[in-house]
């Protein structure tokens, strides 16, 4: 797993129960036919782009989510910012991989607005890469299990020697506390959930030392969606 295709090829292959892997599945209700390869295409195109722009921080939080990541295959990255994602990796492009409307996501919204001010590449990245659901709702999200970790870990391992960052940012406590004991700074913020969204921005805008213009509205560019 020491390049960006090796990386994806292997983790498309990881299969575990009560989990979706957006690099490997196909969704029957949301998506294309060739999701599942343009998820792959996806992350490989923003590795790639990461490691020309010698990105020296990686953004993790806990796991993917359904309507983000999951869509994607770009963690904390849904479909209404797949166009700033595109940007600020230098131009590349990225393709959707579902049908019918784009969905924006609340934690991916503010995320984005924050990453355009900080106007250069992080590499974004989840303690668990896949999104894992509960039993019979797969349009749900839960938090992973202990053995689901373990089973993923090496592709964090992998991608923090692949990319050689200087410092990761955990987002959420659940992220802060997976991190802890790796060799490399780790800096902890909020999650933006569930009330933390000021905490959140205050956290990034210490880190980047970013002026109030980081604070600003934090709307949507489309309409959230509740998938079934």
């Amino acid at each position: 797993m020491k390049t960006p295709a090796s990386f994806v090829d292997a983790l498309s292959t990881v299969d575990l129960e009560n989990t979706f892997n957006p690099y490997r599945d196909t969704c029957p209700i949301h998506d294309a036919a060739n999701a599942a390869e343009q998820r792959r295409r996806n992350l490989r195109r923003c590795l790639e782009s990461a490691l020309e722009a010698n990105v020296d921080t990686i953004w993790i939080a806990r796991d993917l989510g359904y309507m983000g990541g999951r869509r994607t295959g770009i963690p904390l990255t849904d479909e209404a910012h797949l166009s700033d994602a595109e940007r600020l990796f230098g131009g590349i492009r990225l393709d959707r991989a579902t049908t019918g409307p784009s969905v924006a996501e609340r934690t991916a919204t503010i995320t984005w607005q924050l990453l355009s001010e900080i106007g250069r590449p992080v590499m974004l990245w989840n303690v668990f890469p896949l999104h894992p659901h509960a039993p019979k709702a797969p349009m749900s999200n839960r938090c992973h299990k202990r053995s689901e970790r373990e089973a993923t870990w090496p592709f964090l391992l992998a991608l923090i020697e692949m990319l050689q960052p200087k410092r990761l940012v955990a987002i959420g406590r659940d992220a802060g506390a997976a991190l802890d004991g790796l060799h490399i700074p780790v800096s902890n913020v909020r999650h933006p959930s569930y009330g933390g969204q000021p905490e959140f921005i205050a956290g990034i805008q210490a880190i980047y030392r970013l002026g109030p213009r980081a604070a600003r509205s934090t709307m949507p560019t489309l309409p959230f969606l509740e998938l079934t």
